[in-house]
């Protein structure tokens, strides 16, 4: 492949290829393979999905362990509990896939990485374009065995409005955020930031107890479920102390989002076992090494 072929496929921002019939990655048995890590609410909505859809037979794993210490970057290592080797590469560092696709590749380094075996390439990095299509991916090859169940729709078309309508602020005030407030280099910025992601907060909750529940929309389940879920989930356990986003909790200060939160980890297949605590815990140690820790403004 020729310098000019590879930066056809990969670059800077990242990869946005879909798997779909008729496409450039067509929807097969035994071809893809996700990376994740289960500390990252990113590379949780894929897992979630992998869950929710029953696709873990078809859509296997490698799990990086959830901190650097220091590394090059994201690192297998199956003696940690929960992260795995790299089950197709043996590679050591996550950043060595994205060299496989693109030598010259000069973006960040994340997770989630769909991989496509077949072409020995990475179809997608993106985990809010994966949300959309990869529920239905598919459906085309599927058997409908006993461990596959049709297909939930997330963007239906009667909500799809709706969804468009809250995504943009969602993903930008809420789910990045919190990293907008956490990873401030100066107290003036951080103090902005953690407001308006207050300001969400707010704008969240009311939005969820004018719909009624159990779900963002209402009675369906749908995008907004899965792309905020992971964020609510570390909000209280991680954000709220490292992050210094602590003019409130989830628990204690927005009764509707808590009990959202609750009915969908404790009622629905996918949402607890996606859920790894440990690992979600156990990143922070990143986190303290950052150079700059603004202040709570209580």
């Amino acid at each position: 492949m020729s310098s000019n072929e590879i930066h056809k496929y990969g670059t800077n921002d990242g990869w946005h290829g879909v798997i779909q019939l008729g496409g450039e990655f067509p929807p097969e048995k035994d071809r893809y393979h996700l990376y994740i890590g289960l500390f990252c609410p990113f590379a949780h909505r894929t897992n979630l999905i992998r869950h929710i859809n029953h696709l873990k037979p078809i859509l296997p794993t490698s799990i990086v362990r959830p901190y650097p210490k220091g590394e090059p970057g994201w690192r297998f290592d199956a003696s940690y509990p929960g992260a795995t080797r790299d089950h197709l590469f043996d590679s050591q560092f996550l950043h060595q896939l994205y060299f496989r696709d693109d030598p010259a590749y000069k973006g960040k380094y994340s997770v989630p990485v769909l991989w496509d075996k077949k072409t020995g390439r990475i179809v997608s990095t993106e985990s809010i374009e994966m949300v959309r299509w990869l529920p239905s991916a598919f459906d085309s090859v599927l058997d409908g065995g006993n461990w596959r169940i049709k297909s939930l729709d997330f963007y239906p078309q009667a909500l799809r409005g709706s969804i468009d309508e809250v995504t943009p602020w969602l993903t930008s005030l809420v789910c990045s955020g919190v990293y907008k407030a956490g990873f401030a280099t100066t107290q003036d910025e951080y103090e902005k930031n953690v407001v308006v992601l207050f300001a969400a907060l707010n704008k969240l909750e009311a939005l969820l107890y004018e719909n009624g529940g159990p779900y963002m929309l209402g009675g369906q389940m749908t995008e907004l479920d899965l792309l905020v879920y992971p964020t609510m989930a570390r909000f209280d356990t991680v954000y709220v102390q490292h992050f210094k986003t602590n003019l409130g909790t989830i628990r204690h200060d927005y009764p509707v989002l808590n009990n959202w939160l609750k009915g969908l980890y404790w009622n629905h297949d996918g949402f607890s076992e996606s859920t790894d605590f440990t690992h979600i815990k156990e990143n922070v140690s990143l986190l303290r090494t950052r150079k700059a820790t603004p202040t709570s403004i209580h």
